[in-house]
This record gives structure tokens, sequence and C-alpha cells, in this order.
């Protein structure tokens, strides 16, 4: 199975046309979308991409699209500002967690994060043991990565400075602590793989994690970019992971 992950921006509003054109160059099975709070344009966009079964919702971030029937629900636990969506495609032995955590950079912010993800990892705890994936837009860096503030809009790096100028980054160490391998990473150890933004990436934002015990079903992982619709259709490059599922 082919698994995009993908922040299509401010609901892809008049960009279907460079969104399909990346997607399609991926040709995956299953896409999980953020930032997708505009039905009409998921729709539209499931459309051009070939895919029959999609869902998406203006009261929350992960939609979806698939080329097979799927399973599908949103979860809000109460710490989370954003619900995360659950997906079991038809006939897979396979559970896929779309996420979207909170943005912007800075002490504060990773704190809400922290709680955020925890409340995922509470809420999808009965298959922790299963074969699962948990995807999507993280917004933070992991552990040994480096965020240059000085890339960042003023209005922002102004925000670091007043919660604490060093940001304890504690996001991607709970998934691994908790026995999750950072898919991206495992396998290109050397490379940054960064995501956002997509004009001039400087770091990386989205993952795609499984169970150490399922690592080895991850068969490639890897950014998508190199095109010019990649740098236009959105402010995140898309991730792409092809997994072992038979």
């Amino acid at each position: 199975m082919r698994l995009l992950t993908y922040n299509i921006r401010y609901g892809g509003v008049g960009r279907v046309g460079a969104l399909a054109s990346v997607v399609n160059q991926c040709a995956p099975d299953v896409v999980v979308l953020q930032e997708a709070t505009r039905p009409e344009v998921v729709k539209e966009l499931a459309a051009a991409t070939d895919m029959p079964v999609w869902a998406a919702d203006p009261g929350h971030s992960v939609g979806f699209m698939s080329r097979g029937k799927v399973r599908h629900a949103w979860h809000r636990p109460p710490a989370s500002r954003r619900a995360f969506l659950e997906l079991v495609p038809e006939g897979e032995p396979l559970r896929i967690f779309g996420v979207h955590l909170s943005a912007v950079h800075s002490n504060w912010t990773e704190r809400r994060r922290v709680r955020e993800l925890r409340a995922v990892l509470a809420g999808i705890a009965e298959h922790q043991h299963g074969f699962h994936v948990i995807t999507g837009d993280f917004n933070t860096i992991a552990p040994g990565e480096t965020l240059d503030i000085q890339k960042l809009p003023p209005r922002l790096r102004a925000f670091v400075y007043l919660t604490g100028r060093t940001i304890r980054w504690e996001t991607i160490q709970i998934m691994l602590d908790a026995a999750y391998v950072d898919g991206y990473r495992v396998l290109h150890p050397a490379e940054r793989g960064l995501t956002f933004p997509a004009g001039d990436p400087h770091v990386r934002l989205d993952y795609v994690f499984l169970p150490s015990a399922f690592a080895p079903r991850l068969k490639s992982c890897a950014v998508v970019n190199g095109t010019e619709a990649t740098t236009t259709a959105s402010d995140h490059l898309p991730l792409v992971a092809d997994l072992e599922v038979g």
C-alpha cells in the first residue's frame, strides 16, 4: 500500500490542479490530508486523482482520499484542539491514524503539542500492539534536528524569544519513547528530509510513524519534491510511504 500525507494549506482553495498533479505523480492508494476543511475542494481533488472514497469536514483539519473502501471516524480527545482521523482500509490488517498538531514554534506551543500527542496515544491505546501507522503534520522537529530561527517571520521570531529562546523539543521524543520508529529517519539517517516551507524547505514537520515491531513493513519513505507543482500547490511538501500490508 502506498500512503501519502499532505498538508494542502487553507483547504486547498484555488489549487486543485496543482494539488492533483502532485498526488497523481505519487500514485498513492490512500492520502491523509491536513487543512482539508473544504469538503467541496476535497471532492474535486478526489475526482481529479481517481479516488472515489473520501471524507472531509469543515470542523476538522484532517481528511482523506482512497482508491479502495475505507471505514473512517474522527476522534477528538479532550486535551486536543483538533480531532485525529482513524482509517481502516477494507480487507487490510492495518489502521491509519492521521494527525495535525498545533502550529507555531515556541516552548508554549510545544507543550500544547505534547498534550495533544499524549491524548492521541491514549485514544488509540487499544490498537497500539497491532499494525498501524500514525502520520501527518506534527508541526515540530525531531531530536537532534535544528530550527534556524532567523528564517522565521519576524512575528514568529518574537514569539520564540518571548517563550524562551531555546525551544525544548519534546513531542517527537514521546513517539520514540513509546516504541515507534520515525519512518523517514530510520530509512534515511543521513538526509534532512525537509518538508516546510515548500519553496525553501528548512524544517521537517511531516512524519510517518510505525510501532518498532512493524518497522520492517515500511519499504520506502520519501519527501515528494522536484517539480513546479510541489512548490506551488501548498506550503508543505508531501511525504509518501510504501507499506507491506499482506
